[in-house]
């Protein structure tokens, strides 16, 4: 079984010549005691090629110090990483190998460095005995395993924060290093430097011309590459099932679908719409486990609002049996498809994508003249739409045109936002009013599928020889609460369309 533990610490270059200063002349910090020296051997795998190493994630088994076994750590912000353990074996972990999947794919995990560390451990402690922080000084050998023959060494100190103890610490032991000549080290990680001092890097493969930054091109790619980085970002998240993962994946899925179809002038959708049915089918995927929860969110929220008197029946147990029988299974499913042969050739294909993008000649153009055709063109489709729902009568046929009105605003809210880089804040602005219609379409949608479930939460209370009384309230709730987002949307597609289009013509510059 595989633990997580947040990691906040720092590195420094030592040599011979840096004597460690007093450091409880740190705020705080009552006394340094002296933990003895532990011996570690570490051994890093990795993919022929350093997939790991180029995301900086670091897959090691070691041996040795009081944290004995195989560790993951994932980037989490500058100084700090989540580190995900697994016991001692001889073989990688399954579960630490799912979650580098998204990265190595088939490629086979080999060991690349040898570390072995002769580590000096010292704790700062408070006056009342807690952990502050512990220091180390650890004297580093590298073998290169993999790739050339090489090795290293080097002494670095690390200081890592202690469970619960205020980061701010970490600025104050910093502090004084500093004025003792201790730097930073210029390495982010042991393995790192253990790559770059041991053998030469691997070269990174030859592919075609990047596009100028400032052209439509390279403005389009810049955009596809982020959406691409945040998929392989998102998905051990979600392996690992961390608040709003889910969500995450699917909407950076979806962002990168719409860009190919808006800037399909750019990119050529001969070569990208097969990849955008890919998308699309990760996101209906993704969405099964996604929907149910905010549908369940929504209809608790609106049976918390009951008065008890008009709650009647077993309203609360009906809905948590009617949730559980549609989410069963469902965080299975999940992951069965994140480990699929499907979605793993959807991440090859999308490498291939941006290793040799399929460029049309407009994608030379500056992107300030480029970009702002494809983003009219998602404006006026939205126009389109929402003009032909408001002609028809209350409905189901007004439903269904509201609905595909909510993904062209949707499109064209995406749309902005991958523009902004390049067009400023008019372009920020404009995807702020295509959220808010976004916004008002959306909760509409919501309220649709709400109603269908509660349609059906009142069929099965009836059946069971409860009162449906409680689920017909609701029912009415949401057609209210449907009529007064269909009375709101014109005066909110008012403010958004109003100067949506002449920003285009001459964009601002943030």
């Amino acid at each position: 079984m595989a633990d997580t533990k947040r990691e906040i610490e720092r590195k420094y270059e030592a040599t011979d010549d840096n004597q460690l200063p007093d450091l409880t002349r740190v705020p705080g910090v009552s006394a340094v005691i002296d933990k003895g020296v532990a011996e570690l051997d570490a051994v890093y795998y990795d993919t022929t090629d350093q997939r790991l190493a180029a995301a900086s994630l670091t897959l090691r088994r070691r041996t040795g110090g009081d944290d004995a076994g195989w560790h993951l750590k994932f980037p989490v912000a500058p100084d700090v990483r989540d580190e995900i353990r697994a016991p001692l074996s001889d073989m990688v972990p399954r579960a630490l190998a799912g979650l580098a999947r998204s990265r190595t794919r088939d490629a086979q995990l080999v060991p690349v460095v040898r570390l072995l560390s002769s580590r000096d451990v010292r704790h700062l402690t408070a006056a009342d005995g807690t952990l502050i922080a512990e220091l180390s000084i650890d004297a580093v050998r590298a073998e290169r395993l993999a790739g050339g023959p090489g090795e290293s060494h080097w002494t670095e100190i690390e200081v890592e924060l202690a469970d619960d103890a205020d980061p701010a610490v970490l600025d104050a032991v910093e502090k004084r290093l500093r004025k003792a000549g201790i730097r930073r080290s210029s390495s982010a990680s042991k393995l790192a430097r253990a790559l770059a001092e041991t053998a030469p890097a691997i070269p990174a493969p030859r592919s075609e011309a990047a596009p100028a930054q400032d052209s439509a091109g390279g403005h389009v790619l810049a955009y596809l590459r982020a959406q691409v980085d945040a998929i392989l970002a998102y998905d051990p998240a979600v392996r690992r099932d961390l608040p709003d993962s889910v969500h995450q994946l699917r909407v950076a899925t979806r962002r990168l679908r719409s860009a190919l179809r808006t800037y399909g002038k750019i990119v050529d959708r001969a070569v990208t719409d097969p990849i955008g049915e890919e998308l699309k089918w990760l996101a209906s995927e993704l969405g099964i486990d996604r929907d149910q929860e905010v549908l369940t969110e929504r209809l608790t929220a609106r049976i918390d609002t009951v008065p008890r008197t008009l709650l009647l029946g077993p309203v609360r147990g009906r809905l948590r049996i009617w949730t559980v029988a549609h989410r069963t299974g469902s965080r299975r499913h999940t992951l069965a498809v994140l480990d699929g042969r499907r979605y793993l050739a959807l991440l090859e294909t999308l490498d291939a994508l941006l290793a040799a993008p399929p460029l049309l000649p407009a994608a030379a153009q500056p992107a300030v003249k480029a970009l702002p055709k494809a983003v009219l063109k998602d404006h006026a489709r939205l126009a389109t739409r929402i003009e032909h729902a408001l002609t028809l009568p209350p409905g189901a046929a007004r439903d269904l045109a509201l609905h595909e009105a909510r993904k062209a605003a949707k499109r064209a809210r995406y749309a902005g936002e991958a523009a902004a880089p390049a067009l400023g804040t008019s372009a920020k602005r404009f995807a702020k009013r295509m959220k808010a219609v976004q916004t008002v379409l959306g909760d509409h949608q919501d309220s649709v599928v709400a109603r269908e479930a509660l349609r059906t939460l009142a069929i099965q209370a009836h059946a069971a020889g409860e009162t449906a009384f409680t689920w017909g309230l609701l029912y009415g709730q949401e057609e209210a609460a449907a009529a007064d987002r269909e009375r709101e949307l014109p005066e909110v597609w008012k403010e958004a369309s109003a100067r949506g289009v002449r920003w285009m013509v001459t964009p601002a510059r943030s």
